[in-house]
């Protein structure tokens, strides 16, 4: 399988990985890695496998919570994301509700990445990202 997938209860240290090695190795802070969201509603999960198979480099990081994917894309700004998030669409025949977050330039921590992604998920796509919360939310 391409990509390697992550438990969801590690997203965040997931992430504070991928920030330690962008800080790292990336002088110039463009953007370093790309988070892209994806919901795979009404698509069957043997589906959904092969596509993550033929889509994604062994260099790419999946976590999911049920229908909601998330995607860590190292090396990958926005651009590169949107041509990952049109294969998608290609293999699936249908448009993927979907957005996109860049580090270090929508956020430098996990919980403003994360809250980027929540908030602008709700807002355009008119759907809550409920499981975040526990990324997201001060308790």
């Amino acid at each position: 399988m391409a990509g390697i997938h992550f438990s969801f209860d590690n997203f965040e240290q997931l992430l504070k990985l991928n920030i330690g090695i962008s800080d790292r190795l990336d002088e110039n802070r463009a953007e370093s890695f790309t988070i892209l969201y994806c919901d795979f509603s009404d698509i069957d999960d043997e589906i959904i496998r092969t596509s993550l198979e033929n889509t994604l480099r062994t260099s790419d990081s999946i976590v999911n919570d049920g229908d909601d994917y998330f995607f860590v894309l190292p090396y990958t700004d926005k651009y590169g994301a949107e041509i990952v998030k049109k294969m998608f669409d290609d293999f699936f025949d249908k448009f993927l509700p979907a957005f996109l977050t860049s580090y270090p330039a929508d956020g430098e921590t996990p919980k403003l990445l994360l809250e980027n992604i929540q908030d602008s998920v709700s807002v355009l796509l008119k759907k809550d990202i409920h499981s975040l919360d526990r990324f997201t939310r001060d308790y």
